[in-house]
This record gives structure tokens, C-alpha cells and sequence, in this order.
């Protein structure tokens, strides 16, 4: 009988040993994978711009709010050198006391001040200076400090939701587009209703805007997606192929995280939950503008924006509580000390 509890007690041990073992080793993997993502100057395809100390975020110490300017970039047909234009803008700002996480996008048209520079669309604030022009601009309108940010171009983004799978997802109406300008390489095709969509036709769902609202209508579906991939990253199955998916993606994401931030800030993320999400401006606060002849997107009230972004913070969806109406952000509100 002593014999039969020492094997047991043996292979328990054993089986102990191995499963803390390859924990270690995938938890290796992954740092080795997120440290990848920071790239030196030389290798980075920003290298060229100059960090300038006026632009540098704030450290984030752990215990107050944390902001990610999120960047997509469409690198298609660009020389050695040049930077694209954001094709996506979005905010994720943690709030690690009430661990809620609140997810802006930015229309990338609207016409703003950038820092050293004339006002311009805000979308080329990075092909201006950089990542860190870009969050200290983003961060100046929305009235928050931006601490990070992570850059993907299409190619990323596809390699990512293949590597989880592919998603579930309602597709709300037919989308079609297409255009020999790019050789038809990101033409859109598809059918209303539940789908299954892989990386390709992930990419057409988040980039299809030729419907009467434009790019209104595209940050809001950019929002319900990229909520679908979170959901679907916190699965237990793509939590254990972590060190796989990031491999994937690597080469085609740059980021100023650690690779210790983005464990914590991953952490944070997974111990949250959504708790609303907003366009920035919000429609009450456009007005439509010329600027040489082209249509931008103008503000009518910065404040007023600036107090729509904090009522948002202040709200969780699931209290159902109503959305918050610039109209109504008085500006004493709007002009009170925000929250960092």
C-alpha cells in the first residue's frame, strides 16, 4: 500500500514539475515575442524622427489611468522612409481602480492644432514626427495624457485574426467595393449576416466606409470588432498560444511599451471590462469644413469635447446609464482639472 502512494505521490510531483514548466517556458516565449515589438531607432520605421522631450508621455506608474493611442497604417505602395498616414485612430484609456476600459476612436479627418506644426487633419500628425507627435496631438484634443501607443499596419492586423481563428461576427449589411488603383488587392466583398471572418475578410469588414456616413459608420464597426478580438484573446485556448499569435504579428507591430508594460498593462486588461465606447467628435460637436477646396472635420467646441470625453470615463454600460451629451457638459465641467 506505501508502495502505491509513493507512485502516486511520484507522478503528482512529476506532472507538478512539468505543468510549472511549461507554464515558464510559454511565459518565456511571450516576454521574448512582446519584447520584440519595441523596436531599437535602426530598426524602427521611425527611426528617422527626432524624440523630442516636449512630446514625451508621462510614466505610467500602475495606479492611475492608462491611455493607448492604438495606430493602423496602410503601408501599401510607400518608398523607403516614408510613414502612412493613420488610416485608424482609437484610445484605450484603463482605469485600474475601477478596472473599466473606455475605447475612443478618432475620426481621422477631424482638422486640429499639431504641436510645431499648422493645423492639419490629424491623421498626418505621425507622418510629422512620429508616434510621439501623434499621441501628444491625440492627447491634446481628447484632453488626456497619452502614455503609449502601438502601431499595426494591414498585414498585422490579418496575421492576428487568423492566429486566433478568425471571428464570429454579425455582419450588419452587404459591403462591396472595389478599385484597380491597388491592383484589387483589398477589395471588399461581403454578405450580410453571421460570418465567420478570417484575417482578409476581417480587414474589408473594419475598412469598408463607402455608405452614406462614411467614416462615422466605420470607427463605430472599428470599435465592435476590435471588442469581438479582445473577447476572443481572453479565451483560455488563445491565452496558451500566446507566444504563437504574437509571433505572427511581431514584424509588422511597433510599439514604445516594455515588454513589462504591456504584461501589465495586459494584466490590467484581462482583470477589466468594457465599459463604454465613443466617436471622437461626437456628431453634436462636428462642423463641416473646407480647407483648400477638400472637406475636413471641424470642432465646434474644444472644451465642450474635451468635457464629452470625461463624461464618458465617468460612465460604465453596464449600469445602462444614458450616453453622455456634449450639449449637456456645461463649460465649468468641461473646463475642470481631467483626469490624467
Amino acid at each position: 500500500m506505501r508502495k502505491k502512494w509513493k507512485w502516486i505521490l511520484t507522478c503528482t510531483l512529476t506532472l507538478v514539475v512539468a505543468v510549472i514548466g511549461f507554464a515558464g517556458w510559454k511565459m518565456y516565449q511571450t516576454y521574448h515575442q512582446l519584447d520584440q515589438m519595441s523596436k531599437p531607432k535602426e530598426e524602427s520605421r521611425f527611426g528617422q524622427f527626432e524624440q523630442k522631450p516636449e512630446y514625451q508621455p508621462l510614466e505610467w506608474t500602475g495606479s492611475e489611468r492608462v491611455n493607448v493611442l492604438l495606430l493602423g497604417g496602410d503601408e501599401r505602395g510607400l518608398k523607403e522612409g516614408e510613414i502612412a498616414r493613420s488610416d485608424s485612430i482609437m484610445v484605450a484609456s484603463f482605469d485600474p481602480s475601477t478596472k473599466k476600459v473606455h475605447l475612443f476612436s478618432v475620426l481621422r479627418d477631424t482638422y486640429v492644432d499639431i504641436p510645431d506644426h499648422r493645423k492639419g487633419r490629424i491623421n498626418t500628425a505621425i507622418t510629422l514626427g512620429g508616434p510621439d507627435l501623434a499621441m501628444k496631438t491625440v492627447g491634446n484634443l481628447l484632453g488626456l495624457n497619452i502614455q503609449y501607443y502601438a502601431y499595426v499596419d494591414f498585414q498585422g492586423f490579418i496575421k492576428l485574426v487568423d492566429a486566433i481563428g478568425g471571428i464570429d461576427f454579425y455582419v450588419e449589411k452587404d459591403m462591396k467595393y472595389s478599385s484597380a488603383a491597388d491592383d484589387h488587392q483589398y477589395d471588399i466583398d461581403l454578405k450580410k449576416g453571421q460570418q465567420h471572418l478570417n484575417g482578409e475578410q476581417a480587414l474589408q469588414y473594419v475598412r469598408f466606409r463607402h455608405d452614406a456616413m462614411s467614416d462615422f459608420t466605420r470607427t463605430e464597426r472599428q470599435r465592435n470588432f476590435l471588442k469581438a478580438v479582445a473577447d476572443k484573446l481572453k479565451s483560455g485556448w488563445n491565452i496558451i498560444r500566446l507566444p504563437d499569435i504574437l509571433s505572427k504579428m511581431t514584424p509588422y507591430v511597433e510599439t514604445n511599451m516594455s515588454a513589462d508594460d504591456m504584461i501589465r498593462l495586459a494584466t490590467l486588461g484581462y482583470k477589466s471590462h468594457q465599459a463604454g465606447s465613443a466617436q471622437i467628435p461626437p456628431m453634436e460637436l462636428v462642423a463641416e469644413e473646407s480647407v483648400g477646396g477638400s472637406s475636413v472635420i471641424g470642432i465646434k467646441d474644444t472644451d465642450a469635447l474635451k468635457g464629452y470625453v470625461q463624461a464618458t470615463l465617468a460612465q460604465d454600460s453596464a449600469t445602462s446609464s444614458p450616453s453622455p451629451s456634449p450639449s449637456s457638459t456645461s463649460k465649468a465641467e468641461a473646463a475642470a482639472p481631467l483626469n490624467p
